[in-house]
């Protein structure tokens, strides 16, 4: 289990420290959250305890497995689908699993086609956010500050 002053990952929402454990009331019942806090985009997430198991939260990566994240980013492209919907779907259920090194290989991946070919609106809002992700959670597993980690993304992938 969890406990204040550890930096998890939140699929879908990234890296953060958990700041705190409240008491809340919901539909009439009262229950224990973590209050997350996010060091990307300035907000608090509250989990309720007794969920944390079912959501595929996990520890921060290690400074090495950072590493390999930007090793990743700067790999050649790997096959996608030429139908931008399929390859939405497909990346939002990468984001729902929190694996960090296939989120780097979609980062990667939707960057080049960007620079490419372009990407529909849709797609640049799952890139901008999936970067999101990305820098926050090698913002807490190296202590960078978000221009760092979004400059190290960046320079990866070759924007």
């Amino acid at each position: 289990m969890f406990k204040i002053g550890d930096k998890i990952v939140y699929p879908m929402h990234g890296a953060g420290t958990i700041d705190s454990i409240e008491k809340k009331e919901f539909l009439g019942e009262v229950k224990d959250y973590f209050i997350l806090k996010m060091p990307i985009g300035d907000m608090d997430i509250s989990i309720p305890t007794s969920k944390i198991n079912e959501m595929n939260i996990r520890d921060v990566i290690t400074k090495e497995e950072g590493d390999e994240v930007l090793k990743i980013l700067d790999d050649e492209p790997s096959d996608m689908s030429n139908n931008w919907t399929v390859r939405y779907r497909q990346n939002q259920e990468i984001l729902k699993t929190g694996d960090i090194f296939e989120i780097a290989k979609m980062v990667r991946n939707l960057a080049i086609l960007d620079n490419d070919k372009g990407l529909s609106t849709t797609e640049k809002k799952l890139l901008n956010r999936s970067r999101r992700i990305l820098a926050s959670e090698l913002v807490m597993a190296g202590s960078l500050k978000k221009e760092e980690a979004e400059a190290m993304i960046d320079e990866s992938i070759g924007l």
